[in-house]
């Protein structure tokens, strides 16, 4: 049955068709069709505007600067991915140290003979018709000494590498979530300053509207007021749009729902020291040529690399071990005499050397082993010089915002300062509208400014951890 809602929607759709109605021949019948279809025409839109209304987004969550940091050592995807990558690189260390044990084999053998043999040891060949089998366990071993030593050594080192690939990875998911928070800050505090800014706009308005209405205001200072309230009214939906979307990234680096939306717990942002602006720049760039973990990865791949090469070109000298040893039985015999069975025993040990592609002489897999380690060293000199850019950068970047910060809130206190006493002129009669807004402006852009300052130096004290391997202020000399 069709809703109130529903029926109203027709009624209404249904009277304003009624009054286009066609010629009297053929208006039952049309009518009642066009009845039918308004129906349903109405109904879906009454069911399109209950999808419409309902939320897409959950409701609102606050967030601070140290949940947002736990999240993303918790539940940041990329983190989960290196450190499977570490389970990985374990896995194939064992299954390189399981390569020095034997391993056993159990079944059943069955031979028969039709046809002529050669009798042993007298060589006569005669009609043969015969069969055999031998139940019974084998264990084998067939061990390249060589490989499994230098693969050994490589796989132990590629764990290394995998161990601090997850720091590395650790400490860029803490420096985003840190980042994205400081940008859902910063969006939030700007979104404040529009409000002020549109508050103090309307009550401004206010005041002139009585004065057109009393006759003693000009209407076009009302205009002039009113278009900078709509102005700030636009900027507000701008902000609260930079807020929405910082939120949803932030979420994507904390690996939560993207519909929630997240909301800074604090009004503003704190200015945050974790490095004094007049910190080493030496002690900074050597302690992060001693612990940042992308070049203790480096240097782990380095060592694979050399164990690699050492295999190619040392592990082809070092034989291959093989021995094998049968416990069982064998029976059998020929068709048409008896039969026995007996336990039976066969043991076997050897010793080779693999001449050719991938053993001795191997040419191409030498070169390549060497290219190979000489890449990863050149890689470990180009890491080296893009750590210390990121330490000027970071450190130069913090020194920079240090001082905007210092000169935003002067000019913060200036426009302040300037709106006061242009409303003392307001007042007493000898200020103008044009001055008040200008100066609201300032008063709005010096906040925004400030907030901004704020925000981009905590991004800056974070990039700077991170760029130094996650030390804080009081690991490093001033």
């Amino acid at each position: 049955m069709p809703s109130v809602q529903e029926k109203g929607s027709f009624n209404m759709i249904l009277s304003c068709h009624d009054s286009v109605s066609p010629s009297p021949p053929f208006s039952r019948g049309f009518k009642s069709r066009l009845r039918l279809a308004v129906y349903t025409a109405a109904v879906l839109m009454v069911n399109l505007d209950s999808v419409l209304a309902q939320p897409t987004n959950l409701a609102p969550y606050p967030i601070d600067l140290p949940t947002a940091l736990r999240l993303a050592g918790a539940r940041n995807l990329d983190i989960q991915i290196a450190r499977e990558r570490l389970n990985e690189a374990q896995a194939n260390r064992r299954s390189a140290n399981e390569q020095f044990f034997p391993w056993l084999a159990a079944g059943v053998g069955y031979h028969r003979r039709d046809g002529v043999a050669q009798a042993v040891p007298s060589g006569i060949i005669s009609d043969a018709h015969f069969q055999s089998y031998s139940p019974g366990g084998a264990l084998a071993a067939q061990v390249d000494l060589g490989d499994a030593i230098y693969k050994s050594l490589a796989a132990r080192q590629m764990v290394k590498a995998a161990d601090h690939a997850l720091e590395t990875q650790r400490q860029d998911a803490i420096l985003s979530a840190a980042q994205g928070y400081f940008d859902l800050s910063k969006a939030g505090a700007l979104a404040g300053v529009v409000r002020e800014a549109i508050k103090t706009a309307r009550d401004y308005q206010q005041q002139l509207q009585a004065g057109v209405a009393a006759g003693i205001t000009f209407k076009g200072d009302l205009l002039r007021v009113q278009s900078q309230a709509e102005h700030y009214e636009i900027a507000l939906r701008q902000a609260l749009e930079r807020q929405r979307v910082a939120g949803a990234e932030l979420a994507l680096t904390l690996h939560l729902d993207p519909r929630v939306e997240l909301v800074p717990q604090d009004a503003a942002p704190a200015p945050l020291t974790l490095f004094a602006t007049n910190s080493s720049l030496d002690a900074m760039v050597a302690r992060a040529l001693q612990v940042r973990p992308e070049l203790m990865q480096n240097q782990a791949l380095i060592e694979a690399a050399r164990a690699a090469k050492n295999g190619a070109l040392y592990g082809p000298l070092i034989p291959s071990v093989g021995a094998q040893a049968f416990g069982g039985g064998l029976g059998g015999g020929p068709d048409s005499g008896p039969g026995n069975f007996a336990a039976e025993g066969d043991y076997a040990v050897g010793l080779s050397w693999r001449i050719g592609p991938g053993g001795l002489f191997d040419s191409g897999r030498i070169n390549a082993s060497k290219a190979r380690l000489v890449t990863v060293e050149l890689g470990e000199a180009r890491l080296k010089d893009r750590i210390t850019a990121e330490v000027v950068t970071s450190l130069v970047r913090v020194q920079s915002l240090s001082a905007q910060i210092a000169l935003a809130q002067q000019n913060l206190a200036t426009a302040g300062e300037t709106l006061r006493l242009t409303r003392e002129r307001k007042q007493y009669g000898v200020g103008i509208v044009l001055e008040d807004i200008q100066a609201q402006q300032d008063l709005t852009q010096a906040r925004s400014d400030y907030f901004t300052a704020l925000a981009e130096y905590n991004k800056a004290q974070y990039a700077l951890s991170k760029a130094v391997g996650g030390a804080d202020a009081g690991s490093l000399p001033q």
